[in-house]
Formats: C-alpha cells, sequence, structure tokens
C-alpha cells in the first residue's frame, strides 16, 4: 500500500493512502475516498467562473465507501454559508451566515482556540477554509455515513481519533436518517432507527450495518382504497414532530372537512394518502407516498400522526390494547368523580388564599412572604444550604409539598429580578427542577421549588451506613444521564445559554423515582453578582472548579462539563473528591481515578458497595467521558450534546489522554494541591476550600 511522506496543508486523503506525521513517528491508520474529509488548508466552496462545487460526499455506509446520500457543500442559493444536504435537495442544518469573523452555528469559530476558520468571496470563488494554531494537532473532518459532520483529534499516545465536534449535534435532526416510513427515535436504548408499526426493515442486512437509508415496507402490501368487508386501518402514533411535505386540506376549500372523522374518510378514499392529522386551527392535512423524517419526540411534545394500514397489520397491533383500553375507561370514570369532589374542595381553598397570585402573563406564582411564612411554619423545617441561600420544606394550600429557597445577599432590583425569575420559570425540562414561584418584597427574595422526595444525589451517594447504599448501578447511570440532558438543555437548547456554575452532586436532586433534577441553574446571574463573587461563596469549589475559572479566564459552558466530569468520578466511585487515609495520606481522588480510566483498570474505580455489579460497557463508557470533561485545555473538553450521545451509546468515545494537572497531583497531596493554588490566588483560595470535603 502506497503513503505519503508528509501531510500537506489541503491535501485530501484517497482509498489507497495513509498519512504519516510529518516527523514520521506514527502512522494514521485512516483510509477515505476523495471527497468525505476536508482536511485543514483545503477549501469547500463553488468556483464562481465554472460554477463548479467543491464539496464533501458521505460513504453509504460505515463499511461501504460507495458514494451515500449526504453532503455538505456552500449553500446552494448563494448564501455565505455551508450547508449539510440530503440527496442533493433537503438541507437539514447549515453554519449560518458568514458575519466577518465566524460562522454563528460552527463550534470553535466564535473563540480564536487551536481553530481557525476563515471565509473569502472574490471574483473567482467563494469558499470557507480552516486552519490550525497549534502545529503538533492533527485533525480532520468528515461528513459520516450517518449524515452527521464531525471533526477529529489524533490523539498520538492513544493512536486513535477522537471526535472534538458534532453537527448536527442529535442524529434526528439528519433528513431521512431512517429512511421512507422509518422512526427517528434518539431516547431509544437499541437502534436509533424503528419501522413504523406494520411495517418492516427493507433490507434487514443494511440494517444490520447501521445503513437504514432504505427505510420500511409495508408488512402487507395491499392497501384498500373503497369501503369492503375489512377497510384500511391508522395507527395513532403519539408525540411526533410532524414530516414535511403535507397537503393542507383547509376547512375552508371545497372538501369542506371540518371533523377529524371527515378528514380520515378522506384519506381512506384517496389511495395514495398514507397518513393524516387533523387540529382544530389547522384543521385536515395528509401526506401522500413515502414518508421521511418521522421523529418521535416525547415528554407530551409533539402531535398525534396517523399512519395508514393495512387491517390485517392493524389488527394484530390492537389485540393487546383491548384490555388495556377498557381500563382506562373505567378508570377514567372513577377519575371524574374523584375530580369532581376534588374541584369543589380546591375551589373552597383558592377563595381563602389570598396569599398568592399569577405573575401577569406567566405561569409562576407571586407569593407573599407573609405567605410563605405560614406555609414553611416560619421557617422551621430546613432541609439543605448552600452557597445562595437556605432551603425550607412547605406546604401549599392544595397539599402540594415545596422547596422554598431563601436567597442570602441578593443584589438585583425588583424589575431585574422579576425578569430573571420569569426566564427561569419559562425552562421546562424533565431533567430540571421546576420554579413554582417567587416572593420579592424589598430585601426579602424567596424562590418556591417543586419537592424532591428523594433529596439530592449526594445525600445518597455518600451516605456510608452499614456498608449499603440504595443507589445501584442501573440507577446511577440513570441518574448521570438525566443530569447531563438537563445540562445539555440549559447550554444548548435554551434561547439564551445558561451557565450553571455550581454542578455537583448536592445540586442533583431526585424525584419519587429517583429521576435526576438538576437545581440551583439561574443562580448566579438571578442573583445579580458577577462570576468573581460568585467563585468565593460557591461550595463546589477547588474540587469541581475547572482551571480557567480559577485562573481568572473567561467563564463557558466548558466550565458545567469540567464540574460534571468530577462528579461522574464520585458517582462511581462513591467517594468524595477527597478521600482521607490519615493527615499524611490524603490525595485528590480524580488524580488517581483518571490515571486508572487511562491504563484500562475501570473496574478498581467502581464503588465496593456494588459488589462488582455494573453494566461494563456503560462504566468504561461514564469513565472515559469523566476523563474527558476534566481535560486541562476546555477545547478538548466534550460539550454536554455529545455527553449524552456518548452515554447513550451514540457516539464512540476513546480512551483520553491524562490531564496535566492530574498527572501533577497525583504525587501530591490534597494540602499541597490546596496550598499552591493558595499562593497563585493571592491567598484568595482558602475560602474556596470548604465544600472539598
Amino acid at each position: 500500500m502506497a503513503s505519503t511522506n508528509s501531510l500537506s496543508v489541503g491535501q485530501s486523503l484517497s482509498g489507497n493512502q495513509t498519512l504519516v506525521s510529518k516527523d514520521g513517528t506514527f502512522a494514521l491508520g485512516y483510509f477515505a475516498p476523495a471527497g468525505s474529509t476536508w482536511m485543514p488548508g483545503g477549501w469547500l466552496g463553488v468556483d464562481l467562473i465554472t460554477g463548479e462545487y467543491q464539496s464533501l460526499t458521505s460513504w453509504k455506509s460505515a463499511d461501504d465507501p460507495a458514494p451515500g446520500l449526504f453532503g455538505q457543500s456552500m449553500n446552494p442559493d448563494g448564501s455565505d454559508e455551508y450547508v449539510l444536504i440530503w440527496n442533493g435537495t433537503n438541507i437539514y442544518w447549515a453554519s449560518g451566515l458568514w458575519n466577518g469573523q465566524y460562522f454563528a452555528n460552527v463550534p470553535g469559530t466564535r473563540e480564536k482556540t487551536v481553530f481557525n476558520f476563515s471565509f473569502s468571496h472574490n471574483k473567482q470563488r467563494k469558499f470557507a477554509t480552516y486552519t490550525i494554531n497549534v502545529k503538533s494537532i492533527i485533525t480532520r473532518y468528515v461528513v459520516d455515513s450517518e449524515g452527521q459532520g464531525r471533526q477529529w483529534y489524533w490523539l498520538s499516545n492513544t493512536q486513535q481519533w477522537q471526535t472534538e465536534f458534532t453537527q448536527p449535534l442529535a442524529h434526528c435532526d439528519v433528513y431521512s436518517l431512517c429512511g421512507p416510513f422509518g422512526v427517528c427515535d434518539g431516547s431509544s436504548s437499541d437502534s436509533i432507527c424503528r419501522c413504523v408499526e406494520g411495517f418492516e426493515p427493507a433490507s434487514d442486512q443494511e440494517w444490520r450495518n447501521s445503513d437504514w437509508s432504505s427505510g420500511c415496507s409495508r408488512k402487507s402490501q395491499q392497501l384498500r382504497c373503497e369501503e369492503e368487508e375489512e377497510e384500511d386501518g391508522f395507527f395513532d402514533m403519539p408525540n411526533m414532530n410532524l414530516p414535511p411535505n403535507s397537503v393542507a386540506l383547509n376547512n375552508n376549500n371545497n372538501n369542506n372537512i371540518s371533523t377529524e372523522v371527515e378528514c380520515r374518510e378522506t384519506c381512506l378514499k384517496n389511495c395514495s394518502c398514507t397518513a393524516y392529522v387533523y387540529d382544530h386551527i389547522n384543521g385536515c392535512s395528509i401526506w401522500k407516498g413515502k414518508i421521511r423524517n418521522l421523529q418521535q419526540l416525547g415528554d407530551g411534545r409533539g402531535e398525534s400522526l396517523f399512519i395508514r394500514v393495512s387491517a390485517s397489520d392493524l389488527r394484530s397491533s390492537n389485540t393487546g390494547h383491548v384490555a388495556v383500553a377498557l381500563g382506562v375507561v373505567a378508570g377514567v370514570v372513577g377519575l371524574l368523580v374523584i375530580a369532581l369532589i376534588g374541584l369543589v374542595c380546591v375551589y373552597r381553598r383558592r377563595k381563602k388564599a389570598l396569599s398568592a397570585s399569577k405573575t401577569e402573563g406567566s405561569s409562576l406564582v407571586h407569593f407573599s412572604y407573609i405567605g410563605l411564612r405560614r406555609i414553611t411554619k416560619n421557617f422551621s423545617e430546613k432541609i439543605g444550604s448552600g452557597g445562595f441561600g437556605s432551603v425550607f420544606k412547605g406546604t401549599l394550600l392544595n397539599s402540594t409539598p415545596v422547596a422554598v429557597k431563601r436567597l442570602e445577599g441578593a443584589m438585583q432590583g425588583e424589575k431585574q429580578f422579576r425578569a430573571e425569575v420569569s426566564t427561569l420559570g419559562a425552562i421546562q425540562h424533565v431533567n430540571l427542577v421546576r420554579l413554582h414561584g417567587f416572593c420579592s418584597e424589598g430585601n426579602k427574595k424567596l424562590l418556591v421549588y417543586e419537592l424532591m422526595p428523594k433529596s439530592s444525589l449526594a445525600s445518597l451517594l455518600f451516605r456510608h451506613d452499614h456498608g449499603s447504599t440504595e443507589l445501584d448501578w442501573k440507577l446511577r447511570f440513570r441518574i448521570i444521564l438525566g443530569a447531563a440532558r438537563g445540562l445539555a438543555y440549559l447550554h444548548e437548547e435554551c434561547r439564551e445559554c445558561i451557565v450553571h456554575c455550581d454542578v455537583k452532586p448536592d445540586n442533583v436532586l431526585l424525584d419519587a423515582e429517583y429521576n435526576a433534577k438538576v437545581s440551583d441553574f439561574g443562580m448566579a446571574k438571578l442573583i445579580g453578582r458577577d462570576f468573581s463573587r460568585v467563585l468565593t461563596t460557591m461550595r463546589g469549589t477547588v474540587g469541581y472548579l475547572a482551571p480557567e475559572w480559577i485562573s481568572g479566564s473567561p467563564i463557558t459552558p466548558k466550565v458545567d462539563v469540567y464540574s460534571y466530569g468530577m462528579m461522574l468520578f464520585e458517582v462511581v466511585s462513591g467517594k468524595r473528591n477527597a478521600v482521607s487515609g490519615g493527615d499524611e495520606n490524603t490525595v485528590f481522588y480524580p488524580s488517581w481515578a483518571a490515571g486508572k480510566v487511562v491504563e484500562g483498570d475501570v473496574e478498581s474505580l467502581l464503588d465496593e458497595r456494588l459488589e462488582g455489579e455494573a453494566d461494563g460497557a456503560q462504566l468504561t463508557r461514564v469513565c472515559r467521558v469523566a476523563c474527558w470533561c476534566v481535560q486541562d485545555v476546555e477545547d478538548l473538553r466534550p460539550g454536554m450534546g455529545q455527553v449524552v450521545q456518548i452515554l447513550e451509546g451514540g457516539l464512540e468515545v476513546n480512551v483520553p489522554p491524562l490531564p496535566d494537572s492530574l498527572r501533577n497531583m497525583i504525587s501530591s497531596s490534597r494540602s499541597d494541591f490546596i496550598l499552591s493554588l493558595n499562593e497563585e490566588q493571592g491567598g484568595d483560595i482558602t475560602s474556596l476550600s470548604a465544600g472539598l470535603i
């Protein structure tokens, strides 16, 4: 096999080449067809004279280098951005317009770190290119067979490639990833793609190779368009993101469709109609032929889509639902009776509830201070405390238990405080603690949250009573995955990115079913302190703070990633960051743990109370993610969205390098570590050590 002697700027990779570093010390075992990879110095754009596009094209599958359906090029509409595109027709991700300094949606282009992106538009060409500021780094960008663009780093110490960022982040954002009649479900623990009820994979072999582009075909090919003894039916798919290319049959057109029954019958009589949806605002919409880009949303989001299936397939799927339906009917009747009684009670109580009122234009309740004193029994039952204030248990008039946080040292004015509270109240996610309401009377500022029956992760994780724990591995994994999803929502899905600033087990709360709910997000901005002030009051301290924060560098979401990684070490081991073996043997635990991860000995990190009972693949992923999250260089840390993908098994994670700061601490005691930080910060770091043990 031929090989090059060096890696040249702008060089592309071809199927008969391998790459060797300029000093000849190692080979990069990667082979790719020309056109799938974008190397530093190469360009992606269009020749304005010939009209020819310089583009990328994916492989058909991970094992088949034939051209696939996904590609990347400059936007065909002439915009100054590049896009990911399916089958040359459907754009599903865009870099954002070039504003003279960066592409809005591309990681690494806003801050000039190791990547240096640029864009040029002259008479001959319009193109984007990038270079690397650190010569020792080898990197490449690939559009993979699953339609995602990935930037990779080469790790010389492990001789492996590691993903730096992925775009789009979620698999299901890729257009038609699962093919016609395939459903993309990012929360599935099995395959990300599945077939609609009544359908099966069009090619079992391709699906086994994770090539879902052929999609699904009907189990029963015969559909009936006219009313017969046994006509076609519809399978209800709730919580769906409606696919594109629907045909709207409005209420005011000649079809005169004004009910869901009429919408259903119209679809049945149309031989090409394969699905319908009806709502009272938009009326009836139908889909014809093959349906692509079906996405399962879950969590009560999305709409119900009715897919047309043959009577035989519908009958087989409905058999098991009859008993359930009867039970539901009986349950609904019982609930209606109870609800009527409850409504009377609620009405009477609300007439007396003069201490609380809804904030205008918001679902948040504005409590009076007197009202909160009453529901907390004069703040008599304290259930927690932190850098931002104390927490007390209370009970609303409707018997709902709540947690009332009394903020200490809040500096916001009334108008700004209400604005920030309103922003927090609008944030709704299954893995974030819900804010019920607030109180703001002069310097009395309080927040009212839903109460978590199982308290915090820390209270259960570090409780060593008789060597037992109620947190088995399955629960621990579910908790850390939930916390990651909550943080990813704050970082990547909120209208304005929210950096938590205090991620630790104490701020991961658990409901009655041990579902993780991240608490105390948005506190730094809410109470009106700058980050340097928050730094000196947080209980998280050195054990969870990223190096750039301690050194005074700008704060980004990657500080939360670092703290999350430190928390993962604690969840795996059941140990606090600092483990004492006597005054002379106290060590900074993550430094030892990270060394074990790099060595591949993750089993030795597992909490001894679990007696070795853990899923090996999950344990390896968690430990590697933890070590990647605590890298000294924030560019090497994954985003929280990537962390979720790795934990779910959607992204591979390689053996990480050992961070220099942890390597230096392996032979040092914790006291030496704190002393060195103290000296570096001019003596101000002492107050930070309180929460480490």
